[in-house]
C-alpha cells in the first residue's frame, strides 16, 4: 500500500509542521521529541478511546517507552469542566505536553487544557475579542502534537478551541498563536473507521469552513485560493468517502480539504457558523450536521452579493449550467445524497429556539465575515426558515 500510494505522502511546513500519508502515526514518538515532550497527556474522547486505533497508537508510545496519560472525559461540545477536569489530571501526572487524538471537541479539549497549563487568569480572560490574547504567560503554554481522526474542522491547524461557558451556555473561541501544534500527523488510515454519517457530517463542516471564507468580503487572496481548492476536493471526494470509508484516496483528500478549511477560514466565516453554534450550546446539536442543515438557507439569503463569486465558483466546480443558482442546487443535492436532514426541526431543533438563539447569532464573531449584515431579526428568519424547510 506504501508503493502504491507514496503520492499521498508529504511533509509540510505550513501552517506548522505537517506529516501527512498512510502510516505515519508510527512517527509520533519521534514528533514528540520534536516537540519537545518527554511525558504526553494524551487527550481524546469517550468515542474514541476504546476503539482499536486509540490501542494502536497508546502501543506505539509504550514500544518507545514514552511515559503518558490518557484523558478522554470530553464532551461533544466542549465544557469548562471538561478542560478543568483535563487539567488536574494535567498537573496531578506532572505532564510537559499534549497529544490531541480525535476529531474537533478533543482537539478543542486538548489544546485548550495544553494553553491553560501554566496559567493563572480564568480561560474565559482569552476569549478571542480585542487583543485579550496578550494577557497570557507565553511561558504557560505547553506544546501540542495533533493527530486529526476525522475531516472536519481542521483544528489541528488552528490557533484556537471552542469552549461552552456554563454561565450563558455560548461556545466561546479561546485564541492564542502558540495554541498552534507544533507537528501534526495527518494518517488518513486513522479514519477509515469513521461511520459514514460522521464522515458525511464532519466533511460537510470542512466543507463549509471553505465556502464561507471563499464567500467572505474581507481582503484575503492566500485564504481564497485554498478555499477554492478545498471545496473541489470536497465535491470530489466526500461522497466517495462516505461510500466507501476504506478509500484510501477519498479518505486522504478530506483530511487534506479539513485542514485547508481551517487555514482558508482566517479570510472570515459567516452567517451559517454563526447559526450553529448557539444551537450547539442550547441544544446539544452535532456542529457539522447543523452547518449542513442551515448551510442552503443562509447560501440562498447571500445569493444577491454573490452572484458573480458564485458563478466563478460554478465554473472552478464545473458545475452545469455555471450560475450562483447552480451552488445552490449542488449543496442541496450534496445533502441528499449523503443523507443529511432538509430542516432543523428534523433534528430536534423547534422554534421555541428562535428567540434566545438569534441575538447569540448576531453577537457570535462569525457574523462579521458574512457577505451582508446580520442582525437577530435576520437571523430569527433564517432559523424559522431553516426550522420549516422554507
Amino acid at each position: 500500500m506504501m508503493d502504491k500510494y507514496a503520492s499521498l505522502r508529504a511533509n509540510w511546513s505550513y501552517p506548522t509542521a505537517v506529516r501527512f500519508g498512510p502510516g505515519r502515526i508510527a512517527e509520533l514518538p519521534e514528533a514528540l521529541l520534536t516537540a519537545g515532550i518527554r511525558k504526553p497527556l494524551f487527550v481524546t474522547d469517550p468515542g474514541l478511546v476504546s476503539l482499536p486505533i486509540v490501542a494502536r497508537t497508546l502501543d506505539i508510545l509504550k514500544k518507545a517507552d514514552v511515559a503518558h496519560a490518557v484523558f478522554s472525559k470530553v464532551d461533544g461540545n466542549p465544557t469548562l469542566k471538561n478542560v478543568e477536569d483535563g487539567l488536574a489530571v494535567y498537573k496531578a501526572g506532572g505532564h510537559d505536553g499534549v497529544i490531541v487524538f480525535g476529531g474537533g471537541s478533543a482537539m478543542d479539549a486538548g489544546k485548550v487544557i495544553a494553553f491553560m497549563s501554566g496559567q493563572t487568569r480564568p480561560v474565559f480572560d482569552f476569549e478571542d475579542r480585542e487583543d485579550w490574547w496578550t494577557r497570557a504567560d507565553p511561558k504557560g503554554i505547553a506544546p501540542i502534537v495533533a493527530v486529526p481522526t476525522t475531516a472536519g474542522t481542521g483544528s489541528e491547524v488552528g490557533r484556537a478551541g471552542v469552549i461552552t461557558d456554563p454561565a450563558d451556555h455560548v461556545k466561546k473561541i479561546i485564541f492564542h498563536p502558540l495554541m498552534l501544534p507544533k507537528v501534526v500527523i495527518s494518517d488518513p488510515e486513522l479514519t477509515f473507521d469513521l461511520p459514514a454519517r460522521i464522515t458525511a457530517w464532519t466533511g460537510m463542516d470542512a466543507l463549509s469552513h471553505c465556502l464561507e471564507a471563499y464567500c467572505s468580503p474581507f481582503f484575503h487572496p492566500l485564504g481564497e485560493g485554498i478555499a477554492l481548492e478545498g471545496l473541489r476536493l470536497c465535491k470530489e471526494w466526500l461522497p466517495v468517502a462516505v461510500k466507501d470509508g476504506k478509500n484510501l484516496e477519498a479518505r486522504a483528500f478530506m483530511l487534506a480539504a479539513s485542514s485547508m478549511g481551517a487555514i482558508a477560514f482566517q479570510k472570515g466565516l459567516g452567517g451559517m457558523h454563526s447559526m450553529a453554534h448557539p444551537l450547539s450550546g442550547l441544544r446539544g446539536t452535532h456542529h457539522g450536521l447543523t452547518i449542513a442543515v442551515v448551510m442552503p438557507y443562509v447560501l440562498q439569503h447571500n445569493l444577491p452579493v454573490l452572484t458573480e463569486r458564485l458563478t466563478a465558483l460554478a465554473r472552478y466546480l464545473d458545475l452545469p449550467n455555471p450560475s450562483a443558482e447552480a451552488v445552490v442546487h449542488w449543496i442541496v443535492g450534496l445533502r441528499k445524497e449523503l443523507g443529511i436532514p432538509h430542516t432543523l426541526k428534523e433534528i430536534g431543533v423547534g422554534e421555541d429556539v428562535v428567540e434566545q438563539a438569534a441575538p447569540m447569532a448576531e453577537n457570535d464573531p462569525s457574523t462579521g465575515g458574512n457577505p451582508i449584515a446580520l442582525k437577530a431579526a435576520d437571523y430569527a428568519l433564517l432559523y424559522r426558515r431553516a426550522i420549516n424547510g422554507n
